[in-house]
């Protein structure tokens, strides 16, 4: 995720929006964004990256995004690494 996602507590509003669906994953900043796995059903998957484009909080600015499949990872919870 590219834009205002740095300094406005993107990750602890991720995770905390991660808890409300039966998702697992990570959230990181890795230089200049911020990059989340998630795993879990589809429609869970899709529906969590939803609501995270809409930006997780009110200063979050969500400029542009990719993503892309990766092999699966077995996450245990999602949080902020």
């Amino acid at each position: 995720m590219f834009g205002r996602v740095q300094g406005v507590g993107f990750r602890n509003a991720t995770v905390t929006h991660a808890k409300k669906f039966p998702v697992t994953g990570t959230v990181a900043n890795v230089e200049d964004y911020v990059e989340i796995f998630v795993s879990g059903d589809e429609k869970s998957v899709h529906a969590f990256m939803e609501r995270i484009l809409k930006g997780p909080n009110m200063f979050a600015k969500i400029s542009s995004h990719t993503h892309e499949q990766v092999p699966y990872q077995d996450f245990k919870q999602f949080k902020q690494v």
